[in-house]
């Protein structure tokens, strides 16, 4: 049964073992995907829910809005996410040229993807390029566990933009925002019965 500072505490011991180490607590979380909505509640919101944050380790609750999307961006640091409600559909990217699109072409081009239903996990290595997108009519929720400091991380983060995929540094007030916008859109859906 998944107890909050039970696995803040498990992730704590584990993040100088590694990604490997990591996932398997996330995927025994996820397991159960009841026993996180027990312990967490329902999700009702979409939002970035910080559980744990510290300079080797964060740990974030992710609910995503129906039908929202986050832009392609990197973390400088291993990722480790477990879905434990909806589905999460994840483009990856890789660099064109020298990345940035400065040239007037797209600094980014897919290479490949992956859909994830609750209780899948995804290991993502420190170099990886993702956007994210919740393809459902509901909210999405998301374990995410990060190897470093993910709010304040030692190397900036980057992120390209969704319609010309031209680089810019990562800037979270405006993924914070992303969420607030795409959270108000849901509840005009749920107030509207739609």
């Amino acid at each position: 049964m998944f107890q909050k500072d039970r696995f803040v505490d498990a992730c704590k011991a584990a993040v100088g073992e590694g990604q490997k180490a990591i996932r398997e607590l996330v995927s025994e979380a996820t397991a159960d995907p009841s026993s996180i909505i027990k312990e967490l509640g329902e999700p009702t919101e979409a939002g970035v829910f910080p559980i744990y944050n510290d300079d080797d380790l964060t740990i974030i609750n992710f609910i995503w809005a129906p039908y929202m999307t986050l832009l392609p961006h990197n973390h400088n640091m291993f990722a480790v996410i477990g879905i434990y409600g909806g589905r999460e559909d994840n483009v990856f990217w890789r660099r064109v040229g020298d990345g940035t699109g400065s040239d007037s072409s797209p600094g980014l081009e897919a290479a490949g993807a992956d859909s994830m239903g609750p209780g899948q996990v995804a290991t993502m290595g420190k170099d990886i390029i993702h956007s994210v997108a919740n393809p459902l009519p509901k909210l999405t929720s998301a374990i995410h566990v990060y190897g470093g400091n993910f709010f304040e991380p030692p190397i900036p983060r980057s992120q390209w933009n969704h319609e010309t995929l031209v680089h810019e540094p990562w800037d979270m007030d405006q993924t914070r925002a992303t969420f607030r916008e795409a959270g108000i859109r849901y509840d005009a859906g749920v107030a509207a019965g739609v």
